[in-house]
């Protein structure tokens, strides 16, 4: 599961936005959440990460 943050940070010339990837832990099984800025094109990119 993943979820786009509200917040979006803005340069001159891009649009960045914040990213939060929610991931499973192989060893323990829980959860854990990974934060990003990224550019608001390379959304997409970041989530199909594993």
């Amino acid at each position: 599961m993943a979820k786009k943050v509200v917040a979006t940070l803005r340069t001159e010339s891009k649009k960045m936005t914040k990213v939060i990837k929610m991931t499973k832990s192989p060893k323990s099984g829980a959860y854990v959440f990974e934060e990003k800025i990224v550019n608001a094109d390379s959304i997409d990119a970041f989530l199909k990460q594993k």
